[in-house]
């Protein structure tokens, strides 16, 4: 019944969002059922909001994800995505790293679920429909059973004022050490953030699966077919043993698997650059390597 819910609830929310920003049709100009984005930092050169985003939709992309909470610009972000007629579809969660869910301090504990509900706020006012967290780390002092427990307990506490403004809390796949062993193999499974999700059990709550950060400890392929449904949105990188992150198409990241699992879930939704940034040619560039490598075209 969850997982009906949760499909249910993704789907409505994924189609509000298109339907008020893109009308009848995708800026990128195919069939594709993903909208490719870039988190708005990457914006390099001078201008105002407007002329970025303008550039942006220039360029071909679908939306932008901005970075909160208490971003000083939100309103002139706001104006100019509806000016351009670029969405924005969601934020990332900048302090997360800073005031963490799983800390063994409960005054920071406090502060992160008071930050998060901001960033939710927040959100919500530029039209988005979630935002990436990174509910913890673990290491040092904190194992990963507390990191586990803390940060759900936290979640939960953010999680009626996420259904009430109908937002996405989307845990992203990172190097904070609570859902792999940080010095365990490349063969490793998504099977613990699978069950971090399921044991949430909220519909409000699922996975922003980023492609390229897990390349190190397994296979991207592998954790997209293990997530399924639960993955709500995208963040696109790359990384190599050589290299580590690096360009999209530059790193050890099997692209056509991905496409391959990707198209065996059923996915459809926001997929965001999360790379080096810069001016126009470079933005472009990144667009051009999205396309390839995550479209296929």
């Amino acid at each position: 019944m969850k997982r009906r819910i949760f499909l249910t609830t993704a789907a409505a929310t994924a189609g509000a969002v298109l339907a008020n920003h893109h009308g009848e049709k995708k800026s990128t100009g195919d069939d594709s059922s993903l909208y490719l984005s870039l988190k708005d930092g990457m914006i390099g050169g001078g201008g105002s909001l407007e002329e970025k985003y303008g550039l942006v939709k220039e360029l071909g992309y679908d939306g932008v994800e901005l970075s909160v909470p208490k971003r000083e610009n939100l309103e002139q972000a706001v104006a100019a995505s509806k000016k351009v007629g670029l969405p924005i579809h969601g934020s990332v969660n900048s302090v997360h790293w800073s005031i963490k869910m799983s800390s063994p301090d409960e005054t920071e504990r406090t502060k992160a679920v008071e930050a998060m509900k901001t960033c939710l706020m927040e959100t919500h006012q530029a039209g988005g429909s979630s935002v990436l967290l990174v509910p913890g780390v673990a290491g040092g002092k904190v194992t990963q059973k507390a990191a586990w427990e803390r940060s759900i307990v936290e979640i939960q506490k953010c999680l009626p004022l996420a259904s009430k403004l109908g937002l996405h809390i989307l845990i992203e796949n990172v190097w904070n050490g609570m859902f792999y062993d940080p010095k365990g193999p490349n063969t490793q499974s998504a099977d613990r953030l699978k069950n971090y999700l399921d044991e949430i059990g909220s519909p409000w709550v699922g996975s922003y699966f980023d492609i390229g950060n897990h390349q190190r400890f397994g296979k991207p392929a592998e954790w997209i077919k293990t997530l399924g449904r639960r993955i709500v949105k995208l963040d696109v990188k790359d990384w190599g043993i050589k290299g580590g992150f690096g360009k999209i198409g530059e790193g050890d990241v099997d692209w056509p698997a991905v496409r391959a699992s990707l198209k065996e879930i059923g996915y459809s939704g926001w997929a965001t650059a999360e790379v080096g940034g810069g001016k126009k040619d470079r933005l472009a560039e990144v667009l051009q390597n999205m396309r390839l490598h995550l479209l296929g075209k």
